[in-house]
């Protein structure tokens, strides 16, 4: 089916809340990782989140254009093409634009969406992540006000970052960050509802000792009950009607009654990146070892095109992605809660 529309994707969400899962959202790079996501929702029958960071963006653009927003736009509408061939829902998302980039990447892909709907076409992106968890928290709040509201305007969710995940991303490495800063606070709950919330649809990622890259455990201590708290926080302040849709970034390696304690409070979207790329490498890496007299031309030998030829290696990576992401289902209690064509 197509990529969601905007009420499709708050049906999404609010399917979600009320059941107590949460959405995988595959971090891609290439036509191949969409497929593998694609491919992983369609057989765990799951809807999901399909998105790509800057990072992400900028490498899919290739060596000779080098843009993070050509690549983004090549990737989304490569999503858009696919999606419809399957029979599950997606929804586009960009992750992590740190303050730095929001001149250069977030605002060309909303005024991207903007031109589109002039032209009676759907929104590229259903969402867009600002991430100012490196600013004062006065300054996150209004950056975030002032981004939501060109969202506002597109139909598109925002979601924002209070705390700090720690660890490295796309070269943004906030593993020297005070401790304090890796657990979002009630407080920064509430207002992140009542400033952001109060203008629209949007998403919040709340931190609770997450970290980005492996989690070792003992590393950072995960206090899931940080977000239950939070909830707590904001429906005595705001009322028992609001209830915050929140995103758990940096979840690798986490144990899962941990994963499944924070469905409890909320979560209803969850980063996958670190674990799907090790998916997807290993089985390259193991072609590559067995098969290393025929991909290489070895004491003027021609090598063996069928071992070298990228398709063959590049079905299992793609096979093996799949697979990893449809455990992540299974582990979000996704699996098997895909809306259809009832959406």
């Amino acid at each position: 089916m197509p990529v969601v529309n905007y009420a499709q994707y708050c049906r999404m969400l609010d399917h979600a809340g009320r059941n107590k899962f949460a959405y995988p959202a595959i971090n891609i790079s290439s036509s191949q990782t969409i497929n593998a996501a694609l491919l992983a929702f369609k057989e765990a029958d799951s809807d999901g989140i399909i998105q790509v960071s800057t990072g992400g963006a900028q490498f899919a653009s290739g060596l000779g254009v080098n843009s993070m927003v050509r690549g983004a736009i090549a990737l989304a509408v490569y999503t858009h093409i696919m999606a419809e061939h399957y029979d599950i829902n997606i929804a586009l998302h960009t992750d992590h634009c740190h303050p730095e980039h929001v001149d250069d990447f977030l605002m060309p892909l909303i005024e991207e969406t903007k031109k589109r709907r002039a032209n009676g076409q759907p929104n590229l992106f259903n969402s867009h992540m600002f991430d100012g968890s490196s600013l004062p928290m006065d300054e996150n709040i209004e950056q975030s006000k002032q981004i939501m509201a060109r969202c506002v305007e597109n139909e598109i969710i925002l979601e924002i970052e209070t705390g700090v995940v720690g660890g490295e991303e796309d070269g943004h490495d906030t593993s020297g960050v005070a401790s304090e800063k890796l657990y979002t606070t009630p407080e920064d709950m509430v207002r992140a509802a009542r400033e952001i919330g109060s203008m629209g649809r949007f998403m919040l990622a709340a931190t609770f000792g997450n970290v980005h890259g492996v989690y070792k455990p003992g590393n950072v201590k995960l206090k899931p009950a940080i977000l239950d708290s939070g909830q707590k926080a904001v429906q005595k302040e705001l009322g028992p009607d609001h209830f915050l849709n929140l995103v758990f970034h940096g979840g690798s390696g986490s144990e899962l009654d941990k994963i499944h304690e924070t469905l409890e409070y909320g979560v209803v979207k969850m980063n996958i990146d670190t674990d799907t790329q090790y998916a997807f490498s290993r089985p390259v890496a193991d072609h590559v070892m067995k098969n290393y007299d025929g991909i290489l031309k070895i004491e003027g030998e021609v090598g063996n095109k069928k071992v070298y030829d990228p398709r063959s290696w590049g079905k299992k990576a793609e096979r093996s992605m799949a697979d990893r992401i449809i455990q992540a289902c299974k582990d979000l209690r996704s699996t098997g809660t895909s809306l259809g064509k009832k959406i």
